[in-house]
């Protein structure tokens, strides 16, 4: 048996954390059986679906290196097929025409409420005779299409995660709508239906999702019964917490993959962080992974039960570990469209200028938009001084000192880290001051502040573009 897996998000929204974790699982599963990962688009929510959505979603896929065997197949493009499937139960009176109207449910609710009992459908049109149904249709009455379900069913499967699983017919909710109506009879059919006709027509072989789908699975195993295929086998993975232990939701801020990526986090951090949220390797040391090497361990055997909190502090350990391990032109390709997001004169900069760039502030990074600010004096004719910054030029001899090395500057053909090296040591002699008076004042009047990166190299940088000298007599009239 070859492994079938998919993912199958909804367009109603970008693409969340948990479906991304969600579709990591199905991938390292598919992969470490040399299965395949299918790619599906559930768009039957025809007024909240959008094509920008989907644009997203398969944009973060595809960041995130998830890629597909199959697809994207779109559930819109599908509906003669689901027609076909909600005929052959209609046919089968294994689902029925059910003309309930909205008020009607209303009613049934509240004294269902007022009772103290959980809402369910007391099945009312199940054995409609012909004639009933024509005095419905004469009412102007529209209709859904709801399939059959057994109260007194035992619903029985072995989940991956969570092992033996029993559901009773009567927990269901009475019949269940597979199916809206229309001018031909049938209708938009419902997720819960077109879920396993879509299963069934793929050859799913295993459905991995998150826990929030159990109650869904019970009723779509009595689905792919009636419409006589064997159900997939079940893999229900816990949901993503936030700190507290409750679902992480947008109320927690970030969810969406684009917006962890507008954050300044890599794919490959990102992805290797999911891969841990609700799965242990079995190093219990090891936490970095590429999906290639997560798929070679991956098993449902150390996917836990419990619900996998969510760790910013983590999450940016790993994405410094990467970033701090990537090659300078790597991370140079990476840190751009972040500049030029800011709005900085990236090509107005060399590129080996730029390289050195990151190759000072890198090893400072935790995440990639880090690098905007960081940079910001690099790319600046002017710098704004801090309150300690400030304060340092006002010092006794900090005028002095700007004033001798910009006078050894005017003296120097090539400028060289042994030339700025041999300029300090000359201007502590010369005005008989010490090292750190005059190393602290001309980090000011390049940078601004007392504290920053490594200054020679950042000199190094201003002077190429040949902007430390006008900083030098800022500071100086400052």
């Amino acid at each position: 048996m070859t492994v079938r897996v998919r993912i199958a998000p909804s367009p109603t929204g970008n693409l969340h954390i948990g479906t991304a974790r969600t579709a990591v699982f199905n991938w390292l599963f598919a992969h470490h059986h040399g299965g395949k990962f299918i790619l599906r688009i559930e768009d039957t929510d025809l007024e909240r679906s959008r094509p920008e959505y989907t644009d997203n979603i398969l944009a973060g896929l595809r960041w995130l290196g998830l890629n597909w065997d199959e697809g994207p197949f779109f559930q819109s493009q599908r509906l003669d097929l689901y027609k076909t499937a909600v005929k052959k139960l209609l046919d089968q009176g294994l689902a029925y025409r059910c003309y309930t109207t909205p008020e009607e449910l209303e009613a049934l609710r509240e004294a269902q409420k007022a009772k103290g009992e959980a809402p369910r459908y007391d099945n009312r049109h199940r054995n409609l005779t012909p004639e009933q149904e024509a005095a419905f249709q004469a009412e102007g009455r529209s209709f859904v299409i709801r399939f059959k379900i057994d109260d007194d069913r035992e619903i029985v499967w072995n989940d991956l995660v969570r092992d033996k699983m029993v559901w009773r017919g009567s927990d269901l909710g009475g019949d269940m709508v597979i199916a809206r109506a229309s001018a031909d009879g049938i209708g938009q059919p419902l997720y819960n239906f077109v879920v396993v006709v879509d299963d069934i027509d793929m050859q799913i072989t295993h459905v991995i999702r998150g826990e929030d789908h159990i109650a869904n699975t019970a009723k779509q195993i009595l689905l792919y019964e009636a419409l006589g295929a064997a159900a997939p086998v079940f893999a229900h993975s816990p949901l993503i917490l936030n700190m507290d232990g409750r679902k992480l939701s947008k109320r927690d801020g970030v969810t969406s993959i684009s917006d962890f990526q507008k954050l300044g986090f890599t794919a490959e951090a990102l992805v290797n962080y999911m891969t841990l949220l609700g799965w242990s390797p079995p190093d219990s040391t090891q936490e970095i992974f590429t999906l290639e090497g997560a798929a070679k361990e991956f098993s449902f055997e150390r996917v836990n039960k419990a619900g996998a909190k969510f760790d910013w502090a983590k999450l940016d350990w790993l994405n410094s570990q990467y970033i701090h391990n990537l090659p300078v032109d790597k991370l140079t390709d990476l840190l751009i469209p972040y500049w030029q997001e800011a709005g900085y004169n990236v090509e107005g900069r060399e590129r080996p200028w730029l390289e050195q760039l990151v190759g000072l502030i890198g090893p400072s990074l935790t995440r990639l938009v880090e690098a905007v600010e960081m940079s910001k004096l690099f790319f600046s004719d002017t710098v704004e001084l801090s309150e300690e910054g400030s304060k340092q030029l006002q010092q006794e001899g900090a005028s002095a000192v700007l004033s001798a090395i910009l006078a050894a500057l005017e003296n120097q053909p090539e400028f060289t880290e042994p030339t700025a090296q041999e300029i300090i040591k000359q201007v502590v002699k010369q005005q008989n001051v010490k090292k750190g008076l005059v190393m602290r004042s001309l980090r000011v009047a390049l940078t601004g502040d007392v504290h920053g990166p490594d200054l020679i190299q950042s000199w190094l940088l201003l002077n190429h573009l040949g902007l430390d000298k006008a900083r030098l007599n800022q500071a100086i009239s400052s």
